[in-house]
């Protein structure tokens, strides 16, 4: 019976719109990859940049989108219980996706007869410009609808903790690794460094469209005149802010700080208002990628 309802539980994680959305996430990778990376021998980055390796090194029969399913669905499925089921079910559907998609491109192009990009010839700096962009669009909307395209974002979560390191450095230097095997296995470093062109530009994409153009600010103000300092801005900006009451390092005078979420263009009119109220207030700004907001539910009597 638990089984059972576990099972039910874990589909009412999954929305049909996911998979929709998935589908363009992953054709829109595979024409990055295969219309600009592919036919000019650039390689991808993670478990795809592997594939695209291997399937230069052995026979015709082994292609692409068969790599791409033979590493990244066992890797996924090793990270189901710390990733939970509807990331692992929303991955494996990416990458099954940017497989089929691949294939098709494949079969619809003379890729592996014309060492040229359909689209942008033999200029690589072309291919590895809009490669790494529409790969990027392509792994970051996946990530935005809830799954990853590449079993490296899954490895890296799964092991970079235990070897001391942040899951970016994990990645870079998986991929570091990567095009130094490619160099020496092709016998030419062009390849490899235009190759990592395209991951910088394809991870700086995946940001972008993550994270969004305008990121919301954090405003931790800390002051001595709180509520008016709140009140003002409540009333400017429409928004409320949090509190806190908190203890001076050095003065050990009582003081409160108040967290206020706005954006790049209110940053001026925020430091305005507050020195307005009191001019020895201290702001601090960071970045703040996502705000989630839960709408409030009311009981009625």
């Amino acid at each position: 019976m638990n089984l059972k309802y576990r099972a039910l539980r874990n589909l009412k994680d999954l929305h049909w719109t996911n998979f929709i959305l998935l589908i363009i996430a992953g054709t829109v990778n595979a024409f990055g990859v295969m219309l600009f990376m592919y036919p000019v021998k650039l390689y991808d980055s993670g478990i795809s940049g592997v594939s695209m390796l291997l399937n230069q090194l052995t026979p015709e029969t082994y292609t692409l989108s068969l790599f791409l399913v033979i590493f990244n669905v066992p890797i996924f499925m090793f990270g189901l219980k710390k990733q939970g089921f509807a990331f692992t079910v929303y991955s494996i559907f990416a990458v099954f996706i940017y497989s089929v998609a691949s294939g098709c491109l494949s079969s619809y192009f003379p890729l592996d007869e014309v060492p040229e990009s359909p689209l942008a010839g033999t200029d690589l700096l072309l291919c590895a410009i809009f490669g790494g962009i529409l790969s990027g669009i392509g792994s970051g909307l996946t990530i935005r609808w809830g799954g990853a395209i590449d079993g490296i974002d899954v490895l890296s979560v799964i092991f970079a903790k235990g070897l001391g390191l942040s899951l970016g450095s994990f990645v870079m230097i998986f991929d570091t690794i990567l095009y130094v095997i490619c160099g020496i296995i092709v016998g030419s470093w062009i390849l490899p460094l235009y190759s990592i062109v395209t991951y910088y530009i394809g991870s700086k994409v995946v940001d972008f469209v993550v994270e969004g153009l305008d990121r919301s600010k954090c405003a931790m103000i800390v002051t001595n005149k709180a509520m008016e300092i709140s009140d003002a801005l409540g009333n400017e900006f429409q928004a409320s802010g949090t509190i806190v009451n908190a203890i001076g390092g050095y003065s050990k005078e009582e003081k409160q700080i108040i967290y206020f979420i706005i954006n790049h263009f209110q940053i001026n009119k925020l430091k305005k208002l507050v020195y307005e109220i009191d001019k020895t207030a201290f702001i601090s700004l960071q970045d703040v990628s996502d705000i989630i907001k839960k709408k409030q539910v009311t009981h009625k009597k």
